[in-house]
């Protein structure tokens, strides 16, 4: 089975990139050359995890990180989209730990030589557990200690990084870290949630003034996670649950960024879960942004609850991934031509996308074409959206590699290659090899670098 798109594609252009990504929690281990995050604590804890399992090793990338380079050059694909750990970058003090610095150099020095655009992301959830003692992103200083661990550690990576993302899917940090409990650090309480948003994309905005000064010549931004939300029925009162759910879940999250204000919906907030917004922090929020990282998994059916309140509906008959979520890859042209016609939106990449799958070897072979399948019509869910108006200018396939997939320990696989933990080898799936041949496609039709290195 091949992925393909219709041969008029504007995919099928000079200035589109491809890639693959990962982040550091879920693939380095290594654990004990840097300090804890809030992710080793919440997996010391019983019953979060539900393998019991934990980050010390995971996929060993710390050690493996020039053969998993050789693997993604070896995909053909023009990105890697990786994220740095915070704990192992920065001491308590503050100061660059050095080792750690030198080990992504390295990285990104050997992604440069293969000709390989080095897309960094700076939070991918591994918050130092140290900084969480103190209240974590709770706690507005968050902020600022996040602004200069970004001016420390741009400055050492110097001129090597093509993209930055400030961080990656604050709704998660925020939403299932702290309001609803299921990932790091375990908080649950409605009054802590939008809190703790306010002070990720005050770190946002803090970073971007940081990088634009450090990297100007990189393209920075911000990624953001989004399951565009449908009503279970044409019934009005279904339709406004739906409509509420998409102000809580997706534009609480870009209408700062891009708006500068939160939505409508902030002043019917009880006081006690309103974020504290300081004089001047909405225009810091808002700084001007290379690009915005779009991440799409599913879609989410919701049903009117009580008074005026939404109720998700549960799933659809649709196909279902291993973690439950709906395939439905038009999903993701409807929510991407939504942001296009609402907002002014700079180009977008889709930073993460990708399925879940009942992987299973035989002979030494992963024919997952199931995966295939759901990169195939997600990729001309893309192209349709682009033929809409959008302007998207890359695609990254969540993942590169199985992992470590946080609550779920290592029981779910999304990478096109597969990795067995216990001896750490590495095989291409069948996915791995379609992606490799569709991006190879592309280059043979356009020359075999139709981007240039910056």
């Amino acid at each position: 089975m091949k992925i393909s798109l219709p041969a008029e594609s504007i995919l099928n252009s000079r200035q589109f990139t491809f890639g693959v990504a990962t982040a550091a929690f879920q693939i380095e281990g290594g654990a004990d050359s840097r300090l804890d995050s809030i992710w080793d604590t919440f997996c010391d804890t019983p019953n979060k995890i539900k393998d019991g399992s934990n980050g010390k090793i995971a996929c060993n990338h710390f050690e493996k990180w020039q053969q998993d380079v050789e693997l993604i050059d070896f995909l053909g694909v023009d990105a890697y989209r990786f994220s740095v750990s915070w704990p192992r970058v920065i001491n308590r003090d503050g100061s660059l730990n050095q080792q750690g610095v030198d080990f992504y150099i390295k990285l990104l020095d050997r992604l440069i030589e293969k000709n390989i655009k080095p897309y960094v992301t700076l939070y991918h959830w591994d918050l130092p557990q140290y900084l969480e003692d103190e209240g974590g992103w709770l706690n507005r200083q968050t902020a600022f200690r996040f602004r200069d661990y970004v001016d420390l550690i741009s400055q050492a990576f110097g001129d090597r990084v093509y993209s930055y993302a400030t961080l990656n899917e604050p709704f998660c940090s925020a939403y299932l870290g702290y309001e609803i409990g299921i990932h790091a650090p375990g908080k649950v309480g409605k009054q802590f949630g939008k809190k703790a948003v306010h002070n990720l994309l005050l770190a946002h905005g803090l970073a971007m003034q940081v990088l634009r000064k450090n990297s100007p010549d990189s393209l920075n931004g911000i990624v953001l996670n989004f399951s565009p939300c449908y009503a279970k029925t044409d019934n009005s009162d279904d339709i406004a649950a739906a409509e509420l759910a998409d102000q809580h879940f997706n534009h609480w999250y870009i209408k700062p960024v891009i708006d500068g204000c939160y939505p409508d919906i902030i002043n019917d907030l009880p006081e006690e879960e309103k974020p504290e917004i300081e004089e001047g922090d909405l225009a810091l929020i808002a700084q001007k942004m290379d690009y915005i990282g779009i991440n799409y998994y599913t879609r989410e059916v919701f049903q009117a609850g009580e008074e005026g309140d939404f109720v998700n509906a549960g799933k659809s008959l649709q196909p279902l991934t291993e973690m439950g979520w709906e395939v439905y890859p038009d999903g993701l042209t409807d929510i991407l031509v939504a942001l296009h016609q609402q907002y002014q939106l700079p180009p977008v990449y889709i930073t993460e996308n990708g399925a879940a799958m009942a992987d299973s070897v035989e002979q030494g072979e992963i024919n997952d074409v199931d995966r295939i399948e759901y990169f195939h019509t997600h990729l001309n869910a893309v192209n349709d959206a682009i033929n809409q108006g959008v302007n998207i200018q890359g695609y990254f396939a969540w993942s590169l590699m199985d992992n470590f997939e946080w609550a779920e320990g290592y029981e779910k696989r999304f990478g096109i290659v597969y990795v067995d933990y216990a001896s750490q080898k590495r095989t291409i799936k069948a996915s791995g090899y379609a992606y490799k041949d569709f991006v190879l496609q592309r280059k043979d039709k356009l020359g075999n670098h139709p981007q240039s290195s910056r």
